[in-house]
Parts: C-alpha cells; sequence; structure tokens
C-alpha cells in the first residue's frame, strides 16, 4: 500500500498550516482582554497544532534550521492549550464538585488567574506564528472564525438524574475497600514533595526536573486516572443518601487531582522539552532563546509548581481522612489470635513490620493486649503494648479490624515476625515481599 502522494511539501504545509492558522488568527485579532477562551477554542488549538506538529516532524522540521522555529511553535501552542483545556475544565465543573471544606475561594482565584496567565502566554506567541508563517510564504487564512464558534460547553439546564443503579452490596463494599485503599497508597507516596508552603524559584530550579519532572508527574496522573475509572466502572452511585454523599466527595478528590496533574505535566513537558537548557548549542540553543522571549519559564515553572502540584498535594491530602473513613465503613472485618515474637518481644523490627502491613492497607487494625487497645499501624503503639505483654508475662495477642491486614499478619506471625532466635532478620515469605 501507498501511503504517499504527489503533493509537494510545501503545498502540505499550507494545508496542514490552514486550520491551526485560522485558530491563531482568531486569537491574534481577539481584542477583549477579558474574555475567557473556551474549551472548544482549546479543544481547536490542540488539534490542529498537533496535527501540524505531526506533519512537519515526519518531514525532519526538528532538523531543518529553516523550518524548526515553526515546529516549536506549533509544540508551544499544543501544550499550553493541553494545559489550559484542564484548567478550564476545573473551573467549568468546580461547582458540581463536592468537598466535606466547601471553603475554596481562594483556591478559583488562583485557578482563574493561572488560566488567565497561561491564555496570555498563547496570544503572546500568535503574532510571533503569524511572522513565522509569513516567512515561510505559508498562505494565512484571509477570514478567521466567529466567536459564536466557540461557545462555553455551560449551560443553565441539567439533564434530569433519572437512572439508579443496583449492584451486590457486598461487591460495592469490596470495590470500594481496593478504591479507597489505593488512594491512601498515593496521598502516602506524592507526601515526598511535602507542599506545606510555596517554594521560590530558586527552590523551584533545583528541583525541576532533577526531583520533579514530567515522568514522575504523568506517573501520579495516571495511578489517579486509574482509580478514578475503577471508581466509574465498579462503584454504584444512587441519587440520594449520605452514603452517596460520601462518594461524590471522594469522587471528586480523584477528579481535580487527575486536571491538576494534567496541567501540571503539560507545563512540565514543554519547559523541559522546548525551554530547559540542557546543553545545546547553536540553532537549538537559538531556537530556546526565542521561544524564551515569547513564553516567559519561569512563570510556567511557578504556575507547574506552586500551583499545579501544591493544590494536588492539598486536595490529595484533604481527601485522605475522607478515603480512610469509607475504607474502614467498607472492609471486611475479623479477629485473629497470634503468638508474639519470641526471645525478644515486640521490639523495633517486628513493630515496624506489624506496622508497615497495616499501613500497606491503609484500613484500621488495634492491637489488643488482655483490656488494653494499641493502634497496630504505630510503631510506638505497638512497642508501648510491647512494654505491658513483657511485664504481665502475656503471650497471645488479638489484632483486629482489616481482614487483608489480618491475613498477612498471620504470616508474619508464624515466620516469628521476621527474625530468628537471635534477633536477627530472616527472608519473609512471598506474600509479604512489599515489606522489603
Amino acid at each position: 500500500m501507498n501511503f504517499t502522494c504527489d503533493i509537494s511539501f510545501k503545498e502540505k504545509a499550507n494545508i496542514f498550516s490552514f486550520e491551526y492558522l485560522k485558530c491563531i488568527l482568531f486569537v491574534f485579532e481577539l481584542d477583549d482582554d477579558e474574555y475567557l477562551f473556551t474549551k472548544k477554542i482549546y479543544s481547536k488549538l490542540i488539534s490542529t497544532s498537533h496535527i501540524l506538529e505531526d506533519f512537519l516532524d515526519f518531514h525532519g522540521a526538528k532538523k531543518n534550521k529553516e523550518w524548526v522555529f515553526y515546529r516549536e511553535l506549533s509544540a508551544t501552542i499544543r501544550h499550553l492549550s493541553m494545559a489550559c483545556y484542564s484548567q478550564r475544565h476545573i473551573l467549568n465543573r468546580f461547582k458540581f464538585y463536592s468537598f466535606e471544606d466547601n471553603n475554596h475561594e481562594t483556591f478559583k482565584l488562583e485557578a482563574f488567574d493561572t488560566l488567565k496567565i497561561l491564555q496570555e502566554s498563547i496570544k503572546f506567541a500568535t503574532p510571533v506564528i503569524l511572522e513565522e508563517a509569513h516567512r515561510l510564504n505559508i498562505n494565512i487564512p484571509v477570514t478567521r472564525y466567529d466567536i459564536s464558534y466557540f461557545p462555553g460547553i455551560s449551560s443553565v439546564q441539567q439533564l434530569d438524574h433519572n437512572i439508579d443503579d443496583f449492584n451486590s452490596k457486598d461487591q460495592q463494599k469490596e470495590n470500594l475497600t481496593r478504591i479507597a485503599s489505593e488512594f491512601l497508597e498515593i496521598v502516602k507516596e506524592f507526601d515526598q514533595f511535602e507542599f506545606y508552603e510555596r517554594y521560590d524559584l530558586k527552590k523551584i530550579k533545583e528541583l525541576v526536573p532533577d526531583q520533579i519532572n514530567e515522568v514522575i508527574v504523568r506517573r501520579y496522573e495516571m495511578l489517579i486516572h486509574n482509580i478514578q475509572s475503577s471508581f466509574d466502572s465498579y462503584v454504584v452511585n444512587t441519587k440520594s443518601s449520605s452514603e452517596n454523599l460520601k462518594l461524590e466527595q471522594l469522587r471528586s478528590h480523584f477528579s481535580i487531582v487527575l486536571h491538576m496533574l494534567q496541567v501540571t505535566g503539560s507545563l512540565l513537558h514543554f519547559y523541559e522539552r522546548h525551554l530547559y537548557d540542557i546543553g545545546f548549542k547553536d540553532v537549538y540553543k537559538t531556537v530556546s532563546g526565542s521561544l524564551s522571549d515569547v513564553i516567559d519559564p519561569d512563570v510556567l515553572l511557578d504556575r507547574a509548581v506552586n500551583f499545579g502540584l501544591f493544590y494536588a498535594w492539598k486536595f490529595l491530602s484533604s481527601g485522605k481522612a475522607l478515603a480512610a473513613r469509607i475504607l474502614n465503613e467498607n472492609m471486611e472485618t475479623a479477629v485473629i489470635d497470634v503468638g508474639i515474637p519470641k526471645d525478644r518481644g515486640f521490639h523495633s523490627r517486628p513493630s515496624l513490620l506489624v506496622a508497615k502491613i497495616v499501613q500497606h492497607y491503609g484500613g484500621e487494625v488495634k492491637m489488643l493486649v488482655n483490656n488494653d487497645i494499641f493502634d497496630a499501624a504505630s510503631v510506638l503503639d505497638i512497642q508501648w503494648a510491647g512494654g505491658k505483654i513483657k511485664k504481665e508475662d502475656v503471650e497471645i495477642v488479638q489484632f483486629k479490624g482489616d481482614l487483608r491486614a489480618l491475613k498477612d499478619l498471620k504470616i508474619l506471625a508464624a515466620v516469628n515476625y521476621g527474625e530468628d532466635h537471635m534477633g536477627k532478620g530472616i527472608p519473609l515469605p512471598k506474600e509479604l515481599s512489599y515489606l522489603s
């Protein structure tokens, strides 16, 4: 099969540029500084810039000094528009999100300002794009789109919620247990970034790209997307009940974090691939410098980290307690009796392994020693229990709570909590490989 045709590269450059330049011309000629671009505008910018970029890449524009800047500008529009699309989605949907704490005015104001900043960056790029097209003798469309072609997605009408699904209650509980556990695992992992305060530009540049980069952000985006997809596929919502309110709140945390990470990922991709100085010389350095004159790298970095990642962490953290409640309400529970670690009792190693098992699943587990109750997720609590066990010569303790954790605790107890009679560590069963 022949995938080529007789049309010349220059003719095709005009064809593949036409819709793209028509969008660019529309943005360039907009004289309303207060106008907020709609999702349809961003969608059109994304699709037209993407196909143009693919066309130019196919013909080797990245390695051609005449065409490389035109190609880089199309990539600029695509990635900024992708960030803006996700950001506009957040603003459109925010009133439909449900959070326990509804005091989000600061976030909404900052979200709006961030969108305006990114939108202005796109506008700043448009005259440069038109000038570059003119230099390359690419035809500029005679007419631009009319603003009526890009209506907003919102309307005054909402369709009635008139479908209520029903599912096995046990199956619902199982799905919620798994999803809430996965969410809590991501929260725990994301805490390494510790966004307790905003970073100054110097600190951001120390972090990006060595510690924070597109690859890392995209990984978390994928994890959150998988959780949301699983929730939408397997968790049944009804139109009423307090239980449903909690599910809506949990779903809101998935959604907003996903879109915050999409914004951040697009901005970091553009920064790392097109603006970050990795030692290129000559033409590439010149092109990168020209892009930096149009799009301020410092502004993009600030918005990626101090807005995107900061609020992703905030909404992950605020959803932690809710996810824990949903998990504990839906997980299967039990009680087991197990022996204590021989010879040395609950010193640091066995206490840590017990706590790590409980933390791994995220559900609540209590350690019962006679009439006292200890938190099995806390190393310190277990060691306190160890003191009571030694003092009262206790040989059997109970664990009560998350059945998934209890099964692994039983396996751990069967190998003397991972140590020999000398207190040295021994290999753990494969079922506990996550403790390594």
